[in-house]
């Protein structure tokens, strides 16, 4: 006579199937020795039920007039606990995996950013992978997982848009590096790294529509500037040239 699920949260609500025979008439269906709620007589083979609060491991019976069946085992399992995401931002349009630490998450069956959701892979009871749905628009959204034991949240996650480059002050400088230069475009808030020619830059963000660098040394001739955040690159073609310095 199996039960499904075989697991529920600690705090009961859990509604359970059990399949057997000779159920018509069923009196009483017990999680240990508590009622479970909301009996319902499905049919001669099959009874639901709704699981009370408790804990650990318990047997369930189902009762008729003509006896109490054997005991079923059910597993309350306590709420996840979610300690942190490997990665807490990506771009608006997901597709990115990122890794859900915590305790309680073997049971895991869905993933929330803020109204998206997604299927998780366990990795173990602390671990979970999940690909970021696809988000509204920028901005940071509640991240909640769902267990048999019940739903968890208070992590956050942040969606970002790609940036871009709309220009480059000033667009030369000498081969020895150095330059200061002000890049603007959008979405620069989140920008992890800058380059000229490959070549990787210092720099400053100013804000969502500024940052600063300085030129690493080069060769001669224009190069390409590319500008990253976790969405994506945005690159300005031949957007710098170094120049030569004088000779006498």
């Amino acid at each position: 006579m199996p039960i499904s699920p075989n697991q529920g949260s600690t705090g009961g609500g859990t509604t359970v199937t059990i399949t057997g025979t000779n159920l018509t008439g069923t009196t009483a269906v017990l999680f240990g020795t508590k009622p479970a709620t909301g009996v319902t007589n499905v049919s001669p083979t099959q009874v639901t039920a709704v699981s009370p609060a408790g804990s650990g491991e318990v047997g369930v019976t189902v009762t008729t007039p003509g006896g109490t069946s054997n005991p079923l085992p059910f597993f309350y399992v306590g709420a996840p606990f979610k300690s942190g995401l490997s990665v807490s931002s990506g771009p608006t349009a997901g597709g990115n995996t990122i890794v859900i630490s915590g305790t309680g998450l073997s049971t895991a069956t869905s993933v929330s950013f803020g109204a998206n959701s997604a299927t998780p892979t366990v990795l173990s009871d602390s671990q979970i992978s999940v690909v970021v749905p696809a988000g509204a628009a920028a901005g940071s959204v509640g991240v909640s997982v769902t267990t048999a034991g019940g739903t968890n949240n208070g992590l956050s996650y942040t969606y970002i848009d790609a940036p871009t480059i709309t220009a480059i002050t000033p667009t030369s400088g000498p081969t020895s590096g150095g330059t200061a230069v002000t890049i603007t475009g959008t979405n620069l808030t989140s920008t992890s790294q800058v380059t000229f020619g490959g070549a990787l830059a210092p720099f400053s963000v100013i804000n969502a529509t500024t940052v600063t660098a300085v030129t690493p040394p080069g060769a001669v001739g224009a190069v390409d500037v590319t500008l990253s955040n976790p969405a994506g690159t945005a690159t300005d073609a031949g957007a710098f040239t170094y120049a030569a310095g004088p000779g006498i």
